[in-house]
Protein backbone atom coordinates (compact mmCIF):
# COMPACT_ATOMS: atom_id res chain seq x y z
CA UNK A 1 0.00 0.00 0.00
CA UNK A 2 0.92 3.65 -0.32
CA UNK A 3 2.89 5.49 2.04
CA UNK A 4 0.40 8.81 2.74
CA UNK A 5 1.27 11.46 4.96
CA UNK A 6 -1.04 13.71 7.29
CA UNK A 7 -0.34 16.96 9.37
CA UNK A 8 2.17 15.42 12.08
CA UNK A 9 4.17 14.76 8.87
CA UNK A 10 5.19 18.24 8.01
CA UNK A 11 6.40 20.66 9.00
CA UNK A 12 5.51 24.24 7.43
CA UNK A 13 8.65 26.37 9.54
CA UNK A 14 11.14 24.98 6.92
CA UNK A 15 9.64 27.21 4.92
CA UNK A 16 9.92 30.01 6.60
CA UNK A 17 13.34 31.17 5.44
CA UNK A 18 12.08 30.37 2.02
CA UNK A 19 11.09 32.13 -1.19
CA UNK A 20 9.03 30.46 -3.29
CA UNK A 21 8.51 31.34 -7.03
CA UNK A 22 5.02 30.68 -8.80
CA UNK A 23 6.01 30.58 -12.17
CA UNK A 24 2.73 30.71 -14.12
CA UNK A 25 -0.59 32.13 -12.99
CA UNK A 26 -3.28 29.77 -14.19
CA UNK A 27 -5.76 28.01 -12.18
CA UNK A 28 -3.44 25.91 -10.44
CA UNK A 29 -0.80 28.82 -10.30
CA UNK A 30 -3.12 30.68 -8.88
CA UNK A 31 -4.63 28.29 -6.07
CA UNK A 32 -1.11 27.59 -4.71
CA UNK A 33 0.17 30.92 -4.78
CA UNK A 34 -2.80 31.73 -2.43
CA UNK A 35 -3.00 28.86 -0.42
CA UNK A 36 1.07 29.76 -0.05
CA UNK A 37 0.74 33.51 1.13
CA UNK A 38 -2.31 32.74 3.24
CA UNK A 39 -0.11 30.13 5.04
CA UNK A 40 2.38 32.51 5.84
CA UNK A 41 5.27 31.58 2.99
CA UNK A 42 6.76 34.22 0.95
CA UNK A 43 5.45 34.04 -2.38
CA UNK A 44 6.57 35.82 -5.75
CA UNK A 45 4.66 35.28 -9.04
CA UNK A 46 5.57 35.22 -12.66
CA UNK A 47 3.28 35.73 -15.40
CA UNK A 48 3.96 37.22 -18.87
CA UNK A 49 2.74 41.21 -18.75
CA UNK A 50 -0.49 41.99 -20.76
CA UNK A 51 -2.45 38.57 -20.10
CA UNK A 52 -5.27 38.36 -18.38
CA UNK A 53 -3.50 35.86 -15.37
CA UNK A 54 -1.00 38.96 -15.34
CA UNK A 55 -3.67 41.40 -14.52
CA UNK A 56 -5.57 38.88 -11.99
CA UNK A 57 -2.03 38.13 -9.91
CA UNK A 58 -2.17 42.31 -9.59
CA UNK A 59 -6.01 41.89 -8.60
CA UNK A 60 -5.25 39.02 -6.08
CA UNK A 61 -2.41 41.82 -4.85
CA UNK A 62 0.73 40.20 -6.48
CA UNK A 63 3.41 42.76 -8.25
CA UNK A 64 4.69 40.01 -11.19
CA UNK A 65 7.71 39.35 -12.12
CA UNK A 66 9.44 37.58 -15.40
CA UNK A 67 10.27 34.32 -14.95
CA UNK A 68 13.77 34.84 -14.85
CA UNK A 69 13.32 37.60 -11.47
CA UNK A 70 11.75 34.97 -10.08
CA UNK A 71 13.84 32.22 -10.18
CA UNK A 72 16.68 34.61 -9.72
CA UNK A 73 14.62 35.55 -6.27
CA UNK A 74 13.40 32.24 -5.38
CA UNK A 75 14.87 29.34 -3.05
CA UNK A 76 11.65 26.66 -4.60
CA UNK A 77 10.79 27.36 -8.08
CA UNK A 78 7.53 25.98 -9.12
CA UNK A 79 6.87 25.69 -13.04
CA UNK A 80 2.87 25.79 -13.52
CA UNK A 81 3.23 26.29 -17.28
CA UNK A 82 1.56 23.78 -19.32
CA UNK A 83 3.53 21.07 -20.38
CA UNK A 84 4.81 22.06 -23.88
CA UNK A 85 6.39 25.33 -22.20
CA UNK A 86 7.92 23.97 -19.06
CA UNK A 87 11.42 23.15 -20.96
CA UNK A 88 12.01 26.51 -22.99
CA UNK A 89 10.96 28.52 -19.71
CA UNK A 90 13.27 26.32 -18.06
CA UNK A 91 16.20 26.60 -20.46
CA UNK A 92 15.54 30.39 -21.07
CA UNK A 93 14.82 31.68 -17.74
CA UNK A 94 15.43 29.27 -14.77
CA UNK A 95 18.43 27.19 -15.91
CA UNK A 96 20.99 30.65 -15.44
CA UNK A 97 19.25 31.29 -11.96
CA UNK A 98 19.85 28.04 -10.70
CA UNK A 99 22.00 27.83 -7.25
CA UNK A 100 23.07 25.05 -5.28
CA UNK A 101 20.46 24.29 -2.65
CA UNK A 102 17.61 25.48 -4.49
CA UNK A 103 14.62 23.48 -5.44
CA UNK A 104 12.66 22.71 -8.05
CA UNK A 105 8.75 21.86 -7.83
CA UNK A 106 6.45 20.07 -10.37
CA UNK A 107 2.86 19.00 -10.00
CA UNK A 108 3.29 16.98 -13.17
CA UNK A 109 6.61 15.42 -13.37
CA UNK A 110 6.04 14.89 -18.20
CA UNK A 111 9.46 17.00 -18.18
CA UNK A 112 11.35 15.52 -15.66
CA UNK A 113 10.86 11.69 -16.68
CA UNK A 114 10.87 12.48 -20.27
CA UNK A 115 14.47 14.20 -19.64
CA UNK A 116 12.80 17.74 -21.58
CA UNK A 117 14.41 19.37 -18.12
CA UNK A 118 17.60 17.90 -16.65
CA UNK A 119 18.45 19.95 -13.95
CA UNK A 120 22.03 20.14 -12.02
CA UNK A 121 22.69 17.66 -10.08
CA UNK A 122 23.03 20.30 -7.36
CA UNK A 123 19.45 21.56 -6.43
CA UNK A 124 16.59 19.35 -5.06
CA UNK A 125 13.75 18.16 -7.55
CA UNK A 126 10.17 17.49 -5.93
CA UNK A 127 6.38 17.10 -6.63
CA UNK A 128 3.50 18.04 -5.25
CA UNK A 129 0.59 17.45 -7.21
CA UNK A 130 -2.76 18.03 -5.98
CA UNK A 131 -5.80 15.79 -7.21
CA UNK A 132 -7.82 18.60 -8.12
CA UNK A 133 -7.93 22.07 -9.80
CA UNK A 134 -6.28 25.38 -8.27
CA UNK A 135 -10.10 26.43 -7.75
CA UNK A 136 -10.91 23.27 -5.31
CA UNK A 137 -7.15 23.46 -4.04
CA UNK A 138 -7.99 27.02 -2.87
CA UNK A 139 -11.82 26.15 -2.21
CA UNK A 140 -11.00 23.51 0.28
CA UNK A 141 -7.94 25.63 1.59
CA UNK A 142 -11.02 28.46 2.45
CA UNK A 143 -12.94 26.06 4.30
CA UNK A 144 -9.65 24.56 6.58
CA UNK A 145 -9.98 21.22 4.48
CA UNK A 146 -8.17 20.08 1.85
CA UNK A 147 -7.05 18.25 -1.47
CA UNK A 148 -5.96 15.08 -1.86
CA UNK A 149 -2.07 15.41 -3.24
CA UNK A 150 0.98 12.88 -3.91
CA UNK A 151 4.63 14.05 -3.36
CA UNK A 152 7.53 12.69 -5.14
CA UNK A 153 11.12 13.37 -4.70
CA UNK A 154 13.12 13.01 -8.26
CA UNK A 155 16.38 14.42 -6.97
CA UNK A 156 17.28 14.74 -3.36
CA UNK A 157 20.72 17.34 -3.23
CA UNK A 158 20.02 18.95 0.21
CA UNK A 159 18.78 15.70 2.27
CA UNK A 160 15.93 17.68 2.93
CA UNK A 161 13.81 16.96 -1.00
CA UNK A 162 10.91 15.32 0.70
CA UNK A 163 10.61 17.31 4.15
CA UNK A 164 10.61 20.51 1.69
CA UNK A 165 7.70 18.70 -0.34
CA UNK A 166 5.80 17.75 2.51
CA UNK A 167 5.75 21.01 3.85
CA UNK A 168 4.41 22.71 0.56
CA UNK A 169 1.69 20.23 0.75
CA UNK A 170 0.98 21.42 3.88
CA UNK A 171 0.83 24.87 3.14
CA UNK A 172 -1.62 23.88 0.20
CA UNK A 173 -3.70 22.29 3.14
CA UNK A 174 -3.48 18.72 1.58
CA UNK A 175 -1.66 17.04 4.06
CA UNK A 176 -5.26 17.72 5.84
CA UNK A 177 -6.80 15.10 3.58
CA UNK A 178 -3.30 13.10 2.49
CA UNK A 179 -0.61 13.22 0.93
CA UNK A 180 0.18 10.03 -1.24
CA UNK A 181 4.60 9.51 -1.81
CA UNK A 182 4.90 7.98 -5.62
CA UNK A 183 7.43 8.44 -8.10
CA UNK A 184 8.06 10.96 -11.13
CA UNK A 185 7.36 7.77 -13.34
CA UNK A 186 4.34 6.76 -11.54
CA UNK A 187 2.50 9.57 -11.69
CA UNK A 188 3.80 10.90 -15.20
CA UNK A 189 2.56 7.41 -16.88
CA UNK A 190 -0.60 6.62 -14.97
CA UNK A 191 -2.08 10.47 -15.43
CA UNK A 192 -0.91 10.03 -19.10
CA UNK A 193 -2.85 7.19 -19.39
CA UNK A 194 -5.88 8.02 -17.64
CA UNK A 195 -6.78 10.93 -20.05
CA UNK A 196 -5.94 9.03 -22.58
CA UNK A 197 -7.75 5.68 -22.77
CA UNK A 198 -10.51 6.59 -19.94
CA UNK A 199 -11.17 10.27 -18.62
CA UNK A 200 -10.54 12.11 -22.35
CA UNK A 201 -9.72 10.18 -24.85
CA UNK A 202 -11.98 7.02 -23.92
CA UNK A 203 -14.96 8.87 -22.32
CA UNK A 204 -15.33 11.44 -25.42
CA UNK A 205 -15.09 8.69 -27.92
CA UNK A 206 -17.58 6.30 -26.18
CA UNK A 207 -20.15 9.46 -26.17
CA UNK A 208 -19.57 9.82 -30.13
CA UNK A 209 -20.05 6.77 -30.88
CA UNK A 210 -23.26 5.94 -28.66
CA UNK A 211 -24.22 9.61 -30.32
CA UNK A 212 -23.81 8.40 -33.96
CA UNK A 213 -25.01 5.02 -33.54
CA UNK A 214 -28.61 6.18 -32.28
CA UNK A 215 -28.60 8.96 -34.93
CA UNK A 216 -27.50 6.56 -37.53
CA UNK A 217 -30.59 3.77 -36.44
CA UNK A 218 -33.22 6.97 -36.55
CA UNK A 219 -33.57 8.71 -33.37
CA UNK A 220 -33.66 12.51 -32.99
CA UNK A 221 -30.19 14.15 -32.40
CA UNK A 222 -31.42 15.85 -29.08
CA UNK A 223 -33.03 12.58 -27.36
CA UNK A 224 -29.00 11.18 -28.60
CA UNK A 225 -27.54 14.01 -26.94
CA UNK A 226 -29.57 13.54 -23.42
CA UNK A 227 -29.32 10.16 -23.45
CA UNK A 228 -25.53 9.60 -23.79
CA UNK A 229 -24.02 12.92 -22.95
CA UNK A 230 -26.30 14.64 -20.77
CA UNK A 231 -26.59 12.62 -18.34
CA UNK A 232 -23.27 10.96 -17.89
CA UNK A 233 -22.50 13.83 -15.14
CA UNK A 234 -24.94 11.99 -12.94
CA UNK A 235 -23.29 9.00 -13.28
CA UNK A 236 -19.72 10.07 -12.90
CA UNK A 237 -21.26 12.48 -10.03
CA UNK A 238 -22.21 9.19 -8.11
CA UNK A 239 -18.96 7.23 -9.06
CA UNK A 240 -17.22 9.71 -7.46
CA UNK A 241 -18.84 10.05 -4.32
CA UNK A 242 -19.96 6.33 -3.89
CA UNK A 243 -17.93 4.53 -5.99
CA UNK A 244 -19.02 2.25 -9.05
CA UNK A 245 -20.62 -0.19 -6.81
CA UNK A 246 -22.19 2.65 -4.93
CA UNK A 247 -23.49 4.01 -8.22
CA UNK A 248 -25.14 0.71 -8.92
CA UNK A 249 -27.15 0.66 -6.12
CA UNK A 250 -28.16 4.46 -6.78
CA UNK A 251 -29.61 4.08 -10.28
CA UNK A 252 -32.58 2.04 -11.07
CA UNK A 253 -32.65 -1.69 -11.23
CA UNK A 254 -33.10 -1.97 -15.09
CA UNK A 255 -30.06 0.28 -15.73
CA UNK A 256 -27.78 -1.60 -13.15
CA UNK A 257 -28.62 -5.12 -14.69
CA UNK A 258 -27.76 -3.30 -17.99
CA UNK A 259 -24.71 -1.92 -16.72
CA UNK A 260 -23.73 -5.67 -15.55
CA UNK A 261 -24.43 -7.79 -18.47
CA UNK A 262 -23.59 -5.49 -21.13
CA UNK A 263 -20.66 -3.48 -20.30
CA UNK A 264 -18.05 -6.21 -20.91
CA UNK A 265 -19.71 -6.02 -24.58
CA UNK A 266 -19.08 -2.82 -24.85
CA UNK A 267 -15.31 -2.83 -23.37
CA UNK A 268 -14.33 -6.60 -24.20
CA UNK A 269 -10.64 -8.33 -24.38
CA UNK A 270 -10.23 -6.46 -27.43
CA UNK A 271 -10.27 -3.06 -26.21
CA UNK A 272 -8.15 -4.06 -22.75
CA UNK A 273 -5.39 -5.34 -24.59
CA UNK A 274 -5.25 -1.79 -27.15
CA UNK A 275 -5.55 -0.11 -23.64
CA UNK A 276 -2.22 -2.01 -22.65
CA UNK A 277 -0.31 -1.34 -26.15
CA UNK A 278 -1.52 2.26 -24.69
CA UNK A 279 0.26 1.92 -21.67
CA UNK A 280 3.39 0.74 -23.61
CA UNK A 281 3.54 3.93 -25.22
CA UNK A 282 3.52 6.30 -23.07
CA UNK A 283 6.01 4.19 -20.71
CA UNK A 284 8.58 4.17 -23.78
CA UNK A 285 8.42 7.66 -24.43
CA UNK A 286 6.83 7.13 -27.69
CA UNK A 287 3.51 9.59 -26.64
CA UNK A 288 5.50 11.89 -25.46
CA UNK A 289 7.92 11.72 -28.26
CA UNK A 290 5.17 12.79 -30.18
CA UNK A 291 3.45 15.21 -28.31
CA UNK A 292 7.20 17.25 -28.42
CA UNK A 293 7.51 16.93 -31.92
CA UNK A 294 3.77 18.15 -32.63
CA UNK A 295 4.50 20.84 -30.85
CA UNK A 296 7.70 21.79 -32.31
CA UNK A 297 6.35 21.76 -36.47
CA UNK A 298 3.36 23.49 -35.47
CA UNK A 299 0.18 21.28 -33.84
CA UNK A 300 -0.60 20.50 -37.75
CA UNK A 301 -2.63 17.23 -36.41
CA UNK A 302 -3.56 18.94 -33.33
CA UNK A 303 -5.52 21.92 -34.94
CA UNK A 304 -6.94 19.21 -37.43
CA UNK A 305 -7.92 16.97 -35.09
CA UNK A 306 -9.80 19.74 -32.90
CA UNK A 307 -11.47 21.48 -35.67
CA UNK A 308 -12.79 17.93 -36.91
CA UNK A 309 -14.07 17.32 -33.25
CA UNK A 310 -15.59 20.83 -32.99
CA UNK A 311 -17.67 19.84 -36.53
CA UNK A 312 -19.27 16.69 -34.87
CA UNK A 313 -22.69 17.24 -35.11
CA UNK A 314 -23.21 16.09 -31.24
CA UNK A 315 -21.17 20.02 -30.75
CA UNK A 316 -24.71 22.03 -32.87
CA UNK A 317 -26.91 20.19 -30.56
CA UNK A 318 -24.96 20.50 -27.58
CA UNK A 319 -24.87 24.02 -27.95
CA UNK A 320 -28.59 24.38 -29.02
CA UNK A 321 -29.71 22.44 -26.25
CA UNK A 322 -27.54 23.79 -23.51
CA UNK A 323 -29.36 26.85 -24.21
CA UNK A 324 -32.63 25.48 -22.67
CA UNK A 325 -30.31 24.78 -19.41
CA UNK A 326 -30.36 28.48 -17.32
CA UNK A 327 -27.98 26.63 -14.54
CA UNK A 328 -25.66 26.30 -17.21
CA UNK A 329 -25.31 29.63 -18.30
CA UNK A 330 -22.45 32.22 -16.34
Amino acid sequence: MAKVYYEEDADLNLLNSKKIAIIGYGIQGRGQALCLRDSGCNVVVSEIEGTPNYEQAKKDGFSPVSAAEAAKLADIIQILTQDHAQAKVYQEAIKPNLKKGKALCFSHGFNIHFKQIKPPKTVDVFMVAPKGPGALVRKMYEEGKGVPSLVAVFQDATGNALKLGLAYAKALGATKAGVIETTFKEETETDLFGEQAVLCGGVSELIKAGFDTLVEAGYQPEIAYFEVLHELKLITDLIQEVGISGMRRRVSNTACYGDLTRGKRIIPEKTRKEMRKILKEIQKGKFAREWIKENEDGRPNFNKLIKAGDEHLIEKVGRNLRQMMPWMKK
